[in-house]
C-alpha cells in the first residue's frame, strides 16, 4: 500500500522512532511500512493518521494489483 508516511513524519520534524513511540510500535515497523514492504493493520493506520490529524485516506492510497 503506498502512503505519504514518510513525508508527513519529516513535516512534523519527527524520527522514525518519535512517530513509533506515537503510535505504540517499533522504528522498524515504521521503516517496513514507510518503505511499503508492510501494510498496517486497520488500527494501526487509524493510530497513524490520527497521529497526523488526518483522515485515513490522506496518508494511505490503496491500489489494486
Amino acid at each position: 500500500m503506498k502512503n505519504n508516511v514518510p513525508n508527513l513524519r519529516k513535516d512534523k520534524g519527527w524520527s522514525q522512532s518519535d512517530l513509533g513511540e506515537h503510535v505504540n510500535v517499533s522504528r522498524q515497523t515504521i521503516n517496513a511500512i514507510e518503505k511499503e514492504r508492510y501494510d498496517p493493520s486497520l488500527s494501526l493506520a487509524f493510530k497513524i493518521s490520527n497521529a497526523f490529524g488526518l483522515s485515513i485516506e490522506q496518508v494511505f492510497i490503496y491500489e489494486e494489483d
